[in-house]
C-alpha cells in the first residue's frame, strides 16, 4: 500500500478483483424459497425488477445455491400471479447468467425492460475480460458457427477469444460449465476443454457459482421437488415473526446437513401460504411442524411490517455464521423423507417487446 501510494495510486476503495475464498470444497447447499406474490405489491414493473434485483444480490452476497419460486395462492386472479411467477423466475435467471451469455438465453422481451438498471451480480462465475478463471460458464455453438471441429466433440463460447473444443458432444444451445487448465488461455488456438457439472466450483474450492431457480405450484411442492441427488432437504427452516426461537438465543445452532432451505412468506407470512395450499391438509397454525427450526430471524424489530426482500436479507445474514460452520462430508446420508406430493408446474410467456436487455 505505501508503495502505491508513494506513486501517486491510492488502492482505497477499488473493486477487488476476486471474490475472497475459502478453498475448501464445499458440499452441502443452501436454498430459499419466496412466494411470487410479493410483487404484486409493486405498484409498477420498474418497481418489480428492482425488488427481484434486491433478493438476486442477496443471493449471490450469501452464496444461495438454489432459489424456489413459488404459488401461495393469496394473489386471487390466477392468471396475474402466474404472470407474477413467470416474470420473478426470468429477472432471477437474466441476473445469474453471465453477461457474455445473456443474447443466447434471453432475446428481447417485455419483462427485461428495465433489466438495465439492475445492479449486476458480480458473482466469480461474471468472469471478466482477461480473467483466468478455472471454470467458465459456456453456451454450446451449433455446426455452422464453427470453423472446423472434431468428429464426437462439440464447440463452446466461453467468452474467450475463440471456440473452446470440449471432450463431448452436445446439443447446440445448451448452457454448460467449461473446466480448463491454466495454460488454455496462453495457446494461440485450438483451446480445448472439459464439461464438468455446475457443481464442480464449489465442490472444488468452495467457489460460489450462482444459483439455479425453480418454480413451485405451491408451498407443498417447494419441499417434494429437490433438485439435488438424495431429492430432499434435510434442513428446513421457517421463518417467522412468531417463531419459537431467535438467532439471538445462545443455543441456537444448526445441526450439520446436506442440503438447507430456509422459507420465507408474503405479506400474510407462512401461515397464511400453508392456510392456502389444499395438498398439504394443514392448518396455518400448525406450519411449525413442516420444518426443522421455526425461527425469528429479527425480534424486537423496529417496524410493523418487514417485507419480504427485507427479510431474505436479513435472515441470510443473521444465519450466515452458523451456515459457514457447516463442515458436510461428500458422502454424508441425510434424514428420512417425507411423503412426496406430485405437482407438475408449467407456465410459458411468448410474447415479445421492441424493448431490449441491457448489456452490462
Amino acid at each position: 500500500v505505501q508503495e502505491a501510494c508513494d506513486k501517486g495510486k491510492r488502492r482505497f476503495g477499488r473493486v477487488m478483483e476476486s471474490v475472497p475464498n475459502t478453498n475448501k470444497p464445499r458440499y452441502s447447499t443452501l436454498s430459499i424459497a419466496v412466494p411470487g406474490s410479493v410483487l404484486l405489491n409493486c405498484q409498477t414493473r420498474e418497481l418489480q425488477t428492482q425488488l427481484v434485483g434486491q433478493i438476486a444480490r442477496a443471493c449471490a452476497i450469501y452464496m444461495v445455491d438454489e432459489v424456489i419460486v413459488f404459488d401461495d395462492q393469496l394473489g386471487g386472479d390466477s392468471a396475474k400471479s402466474q404472470k407474477a411467477l413467470s416474470f420473478m423466475a426470468k429477472i432471477l435467471q437474466y441476473m445469474e447468467c453471465p453477461q457474455y451469455l445473456r443474447r443466447n438465453f434471453f432475446p428481447m422481451h417485455h419483462d427485461l425492460q428495465f433489466a438495465g438498471l439492475l445492479c449486476p451480480l458480480d458473482a466469480p462465475h461474471h468472469v471478466r475480460v482477461g480473467e483466468r478463471s478455472k471454470f467458465r460458464e459456456g453456451v454450446v455453438l451449433g455446426e455452422d458457427k464453427c470453423s472446423s471441429g472434431s468428429e464426437g466433440k462439440s464447440f463452446v463460447n466461453i467468452g474467450v477469444r475463440q471456440p473452446v473444443e470440449i471432450d463431448r458432444q452436445l446439443p447446440a444451445g445448451i448452457r454448460c460449465t467449461v473446466e480448463l487448465e491454466p495454460s488454455a488461455y496462453s495457446k494461440p488456438r485450438g483451446i480445448k476443454g472439459k464439461v464438468v457439472s455446475p457443481a464442480a466450483p464449489r465442490e472444488h474450492d468452495g467457489t460460489y457459482w450462482g444459483y439455479t431457480t425453480r418454480l413451485a405450484k405451491g408451498i407443498g411442492a417447494v419441499f417434494e421437488e429437490c433438485p439435488f441427488p438424495g431429492g430432499k432437504y434435510d434442513l428446513k427452516i421457517g421463518t417467522s415473526e412468531r417463531g419459537d426461537i431467535t438467532v439471538e438465543d445462545s443455543k441456537f445452532s444448526l445441526p450439520r446437513y446436506k442440503h438447507c432451505l430456509v422459507v420465507f412468506g408474503g405479506v400474510a407470512g407462512i401461515e397464511e401460504c400453508v392456510d392456502a395450499d389444499e395438498s398439504l391438509g394443514l392448518h396455518g397454525d400448525d406450519s411449525r411442524s413442516l420444518f426443522d427450526l421455526w425461527v425469528n430471524t429479527c425480534p424486537f424489530q423496529g417496524s410493523r411490517t418487514i417485507r419480504t426482500e427485507e427479510a431474505v436479507m436479513i435472515s441470510l445474514a443473521r444465519l450466515r455464521p452458523f451456515v459457514a460452520k457447516n463442515v458436510e462430508s461428500k458422502d454424508a446420508a441425510p434424514k428420512q423423507r417425507q411423503q412426496k406430493i406430485p405437482v407438475e408446474v408449467e407456465f410459458s410467456d411468448d410474447a415479445s417487446s421492441e424493448e431490449s436487455s441491457s448489456e452490462e
